[in-house]
């Protein structure tokens, strides 16, 4: 199986390619983040932004545009640290996940795995099962 280390364009290329096909199937973003996980062994948060075609540069320049305020700006470092919790990496804030699901066009529950979601204190995990998912 495909980390998607060391030749992770290659494979954002590949993913978009299939994200593409797939949605003009009448796929939806989540079906098409389970369907690249069969391949891809990865945080659902990186399969994410892999079944959106976008790049860490595309992801923090949409993140900047949502973000409330200059401080709560993503860098493409930090964005790697995320999708590279829980082995390596931290943890996403909440806030963050929010805003990463918007972009990607799903609920921010589904971009981390329910064993990673229960180490969020209980209000963490209300915001993130209030936050409304997007519509495309």
């Amino acid at each position: 199986m495909d980390t998607m280390s060391g030749n992770g364009y290659q494979a954002l290329l590949e993913c978009r390619r299939r994200s593409r096909l797939l949605r003009e199937r009448g796929f939806t973003i989540d079906q098409i983040a389970i369907v690249l996980s069969l391949d891809h062994q990865v945080s659902p948060l990186r399969l994410y932004r892999y079944a959106a075609g976008l790049t860490a540069s595309q992801t923090v320049a949409a993140y900047a545009t949502l973000a409330p305020s200059r401080a709560a700006g993503l860098r493409e470092a930090r964005l790697y640290e995320y999708e590279s919790w829980p082995n390596a990496g931290r943890r996403p804030p909440a806030h963050a996940l929010c805003l990463l699901a918007r972009i990607y066009g799903t609920s921010p529950e589904r971009l981390v795995t329910p064993s990673v979601l229960a180490t969020y204190p209980a209000y963490d995990r209300q915001t993130l099962n209030r936050a409304m998912t997007p519509s495309r």
